[in-house]
């Protein structure tokens, strides 16, 4: 069995992912980091020097990749992945996969993401926390229709780690 976190960056994926594959004795995988491995270079990296389309056609091909291996994983998907390329229609056609929005709602992820913002490729360049307030609510608008195709969402809000964990559980018992 895969299952896939999905989210707006600072939706905490990774950091659910990273327990609950614990609590499922499942390896983990985020695919970021998946793709910085194969790569060679960060994802602000990838974007600078090969562009955004570069790197959503490899996001893509290593996604194929992911859901070709014969193993029991939590893949935490980056924001956009299941935005691009048919990727989102590509996980639920694949056998034996569940995917899960982790959703939170706007000011509290402009507050995760203010103090990291810098290394965020999609919102370094901007300033204030207004300009990040509205970018992400305007991304957080345009992704909702693929956001939404996850098999599960999840209100994450003033909910422990633990509590969101044992919520994904429950739907895969």
């Amino acid at each position: 069995m895969k299952v896939f976190l999905i989210g707006y960056m600072g939706s905490g994926k990774s950091t659910i992912g990273k327990e609950l594959a614990t609590v499922l004795d499942f390896s983990f995988l985020d695919l970021d980091d998946y793709i910085i491995s194969k790569e060679g270079m960060s994802i602000t990296e990838l974007f600078k020097t090969k562009g955004e389309i570069y790197f959503r056609k490899i996001e893509t091909a290593y996604l194929k990749e992911v859901l070709n291996f014969n193993k029991d994983y939590v893949i935490a998907l980056g924001g956009g992945t299941p935005c691009y390329s048919g990727n989102i229609d590509l996980i639920a056609k694949s056998i034996n996969t569940v995917s899960f929005y982790l959703k939170l709602a706007l000011p509290a992820l402009v507050k995760r993401l203010m103090p990291e913002k810098d290394s965020r490729p999609l919102i370094s360049h901007l300033k204030t926390e207004e300009g990040v307030l509205e970018f992400i609510g305007k991304h957080l608008f345009e992704r909702a229709h693929y956001y939404s195709k996850a098999n599960h969402s999840i209100l994450t809000d003033n909910k422990t780690k633990q509590e969101i964990i044992e919520q994904i559980v429950k739907h895969l018992v």
